[in-house]
């Protein structure tokens, strides 16, 4: 059996009793025809509601006004449950610090912060009442940003000079700063004292010694027959010139001898590229008496680690930038063809073609001062194939 409540018109409340289905029988019901059917929660939430409302009007509420001021703290109590900590413009802390001058001590539970937060808004208030403005600053005015940031890098590209070295750089450019400024622009930016503020990088110190260094290296080429044949490159670091090529099918010591004595007799015919280092790997090529016609020369032979081509880089570059330019493209034939094809290509190299490492210059122009031809028309300007076009050289026609 089932109990429900109906609401009857003059307002009272009435329980029915319904007795519940059976799976025997019909299972008929009592519906009243003229009453709405109300279920128990419904009944106890109105029940509830009565309630509140006559404990309310007891309460002595008179006017609208207090029952707004009800409304809007239970409202408060409502968004103080779902914010746990509002954000307050400055205007809202001050009327609320306001507003804490105005209610007593134990009146404050209405505001949405704690008394601490009021009494440090006031405090607050109070120096910055108390506050006076702020004066310029007297004495010699600052450096400029453009002064302090052309300092630095004085300090930085020059890792040898001191203060006093680099006021008197500054001096000639017409810049006036004291050593203790320029002193105090160094410590702040991490920069010692000259002798301690750092050694060269491995760079400056490679670009320094690049003169003297000729590397070499070897590197195997297969002909269209399948029979591999091998190429011996000399090459200086600091011109990126090409200084020999060799072209053997059998690299024994008596050979690489030979290329070693062709090295140096072709060095000196041209004593520009001066060579005090050989950079080599420990291939099993290059036998005793090949160190020993550099040794003779006064050249000393540097042999990088094992199993580390990068120490070797420049030549690396070299040969990887001849066969992705030349080898790649063309059939070698035998050892002639090859020996031709290396010679085009580094006659190519040597004087026309430009490299990042040289600011865009070409081998034979490093180190001399070379006036620009000035911009050509395109009209006037040729092209030169290398190597049955497989690479091109443009010259500007002479007037």
């Amino acid at each position: 059996m089932r109990w429900t409540v109906r609401l009857g018109t003059s307002g009272a409340w009435s329980g029915t009793a319904t007795p519940s289905s059976s799976p025997v029988g019909h299972g008929n019901s009592i519906r009243p025809p003229t009453s709405a059917v109300v279920p128990f929660p419904a009944m106890l939430y109105a029940l509830f509601y009565a309630i509140i409302r006559r404990v309310l009007r007891l309460s002595g509420i008179s006017s609208d006004a207090e029952a707004e001021v009800l409304v809007l703290r239970h409202e408060l109590a409502v968004l103080r449950r779902q914010i746990k900590r509002p954000k307050l413009h400055r205007r809202d802390k001050l009327f609320l610090s306001a507003m804490s001058r105005m209610l007593p001590r134990e009146r404050w539970a209405a505001f949405i912060v704690t008394p601490a937060t009021l009494v440090q808004w006031h405090r607050e208030l109070v120096r910055r009442k108390w506050t006076y403005k702020r004066r310029r600053a007297q004495g010699r005015p600052p450096i400029d940003s453009e002064t302090r940031a052309l300092i630095v890098r004085m300090a930085r590209e020059n890792p040898r000079w001191g203060c006093v070295r680099i006021k008197g750089e500054l001096r000639g450019l017409g810049i006036i700063v004291s050593t203790t400024t320029i002193r105090t622009i160094l410590r702040r930016a991490g920069l010692g004292p000259a002798p301690r503020r750092g050694g060269p990088t491995w760079r400056e110190f490679l670009s320094a010694q690049a003169k003297g260094i000729v590397a070499c290296d070897f590197f195997c080429v297969e002909t269209v027959f399948l029979k591999t044949l091998y190429v011996l490159v000399f090459m200086h670091i600091e011109t990126r010139r090409i200084l020999g090529v060799g072209v053997s099918a059998n690299p024994d010591g008596t050979w690489v001898t030979q290329q070693a004595r062709n090295m140096v007799m072709d060095l000196d015919d041209d004593p520009e590229p001066c060579m005090r280092f050989l950079l080599r790997d420990r291939d099993a090529k290059y036998c005793g008496s090949f160190d020993a016609v550099f040794a003779t020369e006064g050249t000393e032979v540097v042999l990088i680690p094992y199993r580390t081509p990068q120490a070797n880089c420049h030549i690396e570059r070299l040969i990887g930038g001849l066969r992705r330019e030349v080898l790649d493209h063309v059939l070698i034939l035998g050892r002639g063809h090859l020996l031709d094809v290396l010679r085009q290509y580094a006659a190519h190299h040597n004087s026309h073609r430009p490299h990042r490492g040289l600011a865009l210059r070409r081998p034979h122009d490093v180190g001399r001062l070379v006036p620009g031809p000035g911009p050509a028309r395109p009209e006037a300007i040729k092209r030169h194939e290398i190597l049955g076009g497989l690479i091109h050289e443009y010259h500007a026609r002479a007037a």
